[in-house]
């Protein structure tokens, strides 16, 4: 039979449906921001209490809030427009045993294959049999899935899997999920959106229990938990911190880590950073898959829209389709036959270690275009239109028609199969921090993602958090409450203190930038521009589809320095603005990926490296990133509690300290 993997290693030290919407914070007032003072100035700093606080807006984040939302109030906090984010442009489908000659047993096993033997068991016997109830309960949220002449729910194929059981609407189901949940969440009213804000931190409190002496109970061990995030609202400046029983991060990935990804801009690697410096265990994050197939838009290739856009993706269902790929725009070889008997349905990684070695090989020989092609030529022409009418009308814009002519495509940062560890119930190591989505690792996707099954762990995870946040708060939410009071306190004499200084931003002057045009939260300055770009240029280099032990060690001190920098000039700045904080994280994440990688000596699945060049029986096991390393990666707002227990027992929370700003 199968086994588990072994015990795990410690490390030791713009919207195509909203084409005309203007996203800039100050466009419009999200429906959640306070009303103006009297005198005009919109307050400096304010406290939000809720049951359940959600960081992110992706299928992960409002699957769990709608389900949340039936139990107590919701606050969904999200840096941009809610509908922005990997979700919205996700292609493919939602993997699930649907038809009746595929089977739970199937996919456990086409998971499992994927992931190069790395895989959780439990966690994927998990949501390969939760799959079809997931698919149904977004049906009855409104989402409309493509059907078969019969009506019934088409399935297609895509690479990695033995059967067809991609649940797809055409080739746009990411944002029709997003449209069905946003409608549905948009209109709950236990549901508050807070569009524009972006989370800082998340808060923790540490609790000591002590005698009505003051003498701290040593029988007591300290209770640290989560108890909210700190964000910042980008229209203005306005500093406002959420305090919840129970905090979801479902944040999204990091694809902003390298110069060329299928992710947008909001990937920026928020919730794995946070997470980590709340003293979250994480791990496995040396696998980040490159997707194969996005567009290439270099010399030779297809024309570019926007000179800051992202890579394009060419969903793998092309290839599921019977795409082809060959080695030049015309003529040419089929190539996928040197590498794997599965050829273009080999899982994602084979596929991106074989465009890249033949990439690297015409360029060698001197040819101009760093891609090779995707032919679907050779099929009907109204069969592919029909199957991705999204795709080709991207494509056509870009001087390409997939019906006469191969799609020039390239690998680029996809998905990150890493994250903040959590158990079968989407919940952390620290209390009341649960997480879902690409930002947690559940142990789903192993040394590598199957196709179309990201969609599926996000929204059966979901819903497992949402139970397991129900019984926290049943339990528990009357025993928290002294402790959300007492970290509230603490948080709004710290903001008094603050303003007593003059450490709040005068909102007449902000008022006044805004009024021309500029916010300064969202200022892109010069200094973390160019703290990103170097971090994306080290990452690449180090961490990309093909790594070499000593570029990993090397690179790690690169971006230690680069941390150093970016904290620095936050602290010089009074804590920096949106790019900054991004900036930070994207490093935070980047150490994460460079120290587990250099960890791994082996080679298995997304990490391929050059040392270590075959896999490791001894080696198959996660790498965890250790929590509380805050030398390395800095350390969250903390608050810290005395519980002073009387001669009945009954204990009186007080604040002892705030959290650091």
């Amino acid at each position: 039979g199968r086994r588990a993997p072994r015990a795990a290693r410690a490390i030791v030290d713009a919207s195509k449906t909203h084409p005309d919407e203007d996203r800039s914070p100050t466009a419009r007032a999200p429906a959640s921001a306070p009303a103006s003072s009297a005198s005009g100035r919109t307050p400096p700093s304010e406290t939000v209490r809720v049951d359940f606080l959600v960081i992110g807006s992706g299928i992960s984040g409002l699957s769990y809030a709608l389900e949340a939302a039936r139990h107590g109030t919701v606050a969904i906090v999200t840096k941009d427009v809610a509908y922005e984010g990997s979700t919205h442009y996700a292609q493919g489908g939602i993997s699930a045993v649907i038809a009746e000659d595929d089977t739970v047993e199937a996919h456990v096993e086409d998971t499992h294959v994927a992931g190069d033997r790395l895989c959780d068991p439990a966690a994927v016997e998990t949501v390969c049999r939760e799959g079809r109830a997931a698919v149904q309960k977004l049906v009855a949220f409104g989402a409309a899935f493509t059907r078969d002449e019969r009506g019934e729910l088409h399935l297609a194929r895509e690479g990695g899997h033995s059967e067809k059981r991609i649940v797809h609407a055409d080739d746009m189901t990411g944002k029709e999920i997003e449209r069905a949940l946003l409608e549905s969440a948009r209109a709950h009213e236990n549901v508050t959106f807070y569009e524009f804000h972006a989370a800082r931190d998340l808060v923790t409190a540490t609790t000591v229990a002590c005698d009505g002496d003051g003498n701290t109970i040593l029988s007591c061990d300290e209770t640290t938990r989560c108890v909210g995030a700190e964000t910042t609202r980008r229209a203005d400046g306005a500093r406002l911190t959420f305090l919840a029983p129970c905090t979801l991060l479902a944040a999204g990935g990091a694809g902003q880590l390298f110069p060329s990804t299928t992710n947008p801009s909001v990937s920026t690697g928020d919730g794995v950073a946070m997470a980590v410096r709340a003293g979250a265990r994480v791990a496995n994050m040396e696998f980040v898959q490159f997707h194969p197939t996005a567009l290439y838009t270099g010399p030779g290739g297809a024309k570019k829209r926007a000179q800051t856009e992202n890579a394009f993706l060419v969903t793998e269902a092309v290839r599921g389709h019977g795409g082809r790929l060959f080695d030049a725009p015309t003529g040419g070889c089929r190539f996928m036959e040197r590498y794997d008997d599965r050829l273009e349905l080999a899982p994602r990684d084979v596929v991106a270690r074989a465009i890249d070695r033949e990439i690297k090989a015409a360029l060698e020989a001197g040819k101009e275009a760093a891609c090779v092609w995707l032919d679907v030529t050779h099929l009907d022409a109204d069969d592919t239109l029909r199957a991705f009418p999204g795709i080709a009308k991207e494509l056509r814009k870009r001087g390409v028609d997939m019906t006469s002519q191969r799609i020039p495509v390239t690998p680029a940062a996809h998905y990150l199969c890493g994250g903040v560890v959590t158990d079968l119930d989407g919940a952390t190591s620290v209390e009341g921090l649960f997480a879902c989505g690409e930002n947690a690792y559940t142990g789903v996707h192993g040394a590598n993602r199957l196709a179309s099954n990201s969609l599926l762990e996000a929204c059966v995870f979901a819903n497992r958090a949402v139970d397991a946040s129900k019984r926290r708060l049943d339990e528990f939410g009357n025993a928290l409450r002294p402790t959300l009071d007492a970290v509230q306190l603490c948080v709004e004499r710290g903001e008094a203190e603050r303003a007593a200084k003059g450490r709040v931003a005068l909102v007449d002057a902000i008022d006044a930038e805004i009024s021309d045009g500029n916010n300064p939260f969202d200022a892109n300055e010069a200094w973390s521009s160019a703290a990103r770009r170097e971090t994306q240029r080290v990452m690449w280099r180090a961490a990309g589809i093909v790594r070499e032990t000593e570029s990993l060690l090397a690179a790690q001190a690169e971006l230690e320095s680069l941390l150093h920098l970016c904290e620095a000039e936050m602290r010089a700045r009074n804590g920096g603005g949106l790019r900054a904080h991004e900036t930070r994280n994207l490093i935070v994440c980047g150490l994460c990926v460079l120290r587990s990688a250099a960890a791994r000596k082996e080679s298995r699945g997304l990490h391929y490296v050059l040392d270590f060049p075959d896999r490791v029986e001894a080696e198959r096991k996660p790498t965890l990133v250790e929590p509380y390393a805050t030398d390395v990666y800095g350390r969250a707002p903390a608050v810290s509690l005395v519980a002073t227990v009387n001669a009945g027992d009954e204990a009186e929370i007080r604040g002892a300290s705030a959290p650091a700003r």
